[in-house]
């Protein structure tokens, strides 16, 4: 029923973020994806998805825990971070409050609740692949895309290189994600 609802909810929302004045506008879709909070929760969509239809399989297991993981630090970075900058009703309002906290809520209880498998210590490290990846695409777009290809560069929405100090946001991440593992870890294998 979580997953289910996961999917349904997170399909919803990205057909939307295609759509313009009631037209498809698959530019406007393209610049939603520069969004971790969208790629977690699209990566979390498509895991519940495949625990709907494979239960058992436990690779299916170990990328759901993978969604999981990258939707806890959407909304950790939302709560703790993002929240006092840019303002928390304009974060938890409209499909950012499915994106940035209800859905990550539905994953992380279906994922401690109802999907106790137990995780081992190198299991618990494949949680940190998608902030990992993500974070070499943030760093090349915002600090190291070539001047001369700016319609690939993005903004830094989220002030990761403030004062030129991208590799502080950088590893403040990966350590923040590793200890989210280590919290999904530890409630898998209470």
């Amino acid at each position: 029923m979580f997953n289910l609802a996961i999917f349904l909810i997170t399909l919803v929302l990205t057909v939307r973020f295609f759509r313009k004045d009631g037209a498809w506008n698959a530019e406007r879709g393209k610049k939603a994806f520069r969004f971790f909070t969208v790629q977690s929760n699209v990566l979390c969509a498509v895991s519940a998805l495949l625990m709907c239809l494979f239960p058992d399989v436990h690779a299916v297991w170990l990328v759901k825990y993978a969604g999981t993981a990258a939707v806890c630090v959407t909304m950790l970075t939302v709560l703790f971070y993002l929240g006092p900058v840019y303002g928390y009703k304009k974060l938890l309002s409209g499909s950012d409050l499915f994106m940035h906290l209800i859905t990550p809520l539905l994953a992380l209880v279906s994922f401690a609740v109802f999907e106790k498998r137990g995780l081992s210590f190198s299991e618990a490290l494949w949680g940190l692949a998608p902030v990992i990846l993500y974070g070499a695409l943030y760093m090349y777009r915002v600090v190291f895309c070539p001047k001369n290809t700016p319609e690939k560069a993005w903004e830094d929405f989220y002030g990761f290189n403030q004062s030129g100090k991208y590799y502080l946001s950088a590893a403040a991440m990966v350590a923040g994600t590793f200890l989210i593992c280590l919290g999904l870890m530890a409630l898998q294998n209470l």
